[in-house]
């Protein structure tokens, strides 16, 4: 068989493409199975998170970040547990990036600070010398859209089933409860900021997009 499949180099690949296609895709099988499935601990972003998240995707972060940890030992001694499947579960879009011009994000909660971001967000470069990362002054002018968060959140709900307002689940509830909530997020955020401007604007009642991107961050853990 080998040898009359070897003197035929077509039926050869032919034989070979359907061997690794069979193969990979019995590999493949377990891990959309966990998908679909939450990892444990796993929870949908708050209001605030997703106005931060919103923000990160407007200023293209995922354009130089990527979030996705890979299983070698050179990447987990970096940036920490790699990333399972079921992380993502709540994930509309997946942010997990192609490029990594700057550091992985999907842990950064772990390992960086409010303080550290709002500095590194106003100038990249006095943080991290040699930074190529430009900097975004706007953002602790600029107000996140909390309604739009919302929105995002109830749909989320409605058409996805992601279980907010259940029990160990973020509250969502009406429009006004989850603008008060995230303006109380904000606040927390704010409390341990420097940047006046910012805590005055969330003393008023409004959310700078600087807070909202910093909640997102800190919650990637």
């Amino acid at each position: 068989m080998f040898h009359w499949l070897e003197q035929r180099p077509f039926f050869f690949a032919v034989m070979l493409f359907l061997t690794v296609a069979f193969a990979g895709f019995i590999e493949i099988i377990p891990d959309f199975a966990k998908a679909s499935q939450p990892t444990v601990g796993t929870k949908p972003h708050t209001v605030l998170e997703l106005a931060g998240r919103q923000v990160y995707i407007k200023d293209s972060c995922n354009a130089c970040h990527s979030q996705l940890i890979r299983p070698f030992k050179s990447e987990t001694d970096r940036y920490g547990m790699y990333s399972l499947s079921g992380e993502y579960a709540y994930d509309r879009p997946f942010l997990w990036g192609s490029k990594r011009t700057g550091p992985d994000l999907h842990r950064v909660g772990n390992y960086r600070t409010t303080e550290w971001h709002e500095n590194h967000m106003m100038s990249p470069s006095d943080v991290v010398p040699g930074s190529i990362m430009p900097k975004y002054p706007h953002m602790f002018k600029n107000t996140a859209d909390v309604a739009t968060a919302y929105a995002n959140a109830n749909t989320q709900k409605q058409v996805f089933g992601v279980p907010y307002d259940k029990e160990g689940m973020p509250k969502l509830g009406s429009w006004e409860d989850a603008k008060a909530q995230a303006l109380e997020d904000a606040k927390k955020v704010a409390a341990d900021m420097k940047n006046q401007s910012v805590k005055d604007a969330v003393a008023n009642g409004q959310v700078p997009e600087i807070v909202a991107l910093i909640a997102y961050l800190n919650s990637l853990k």
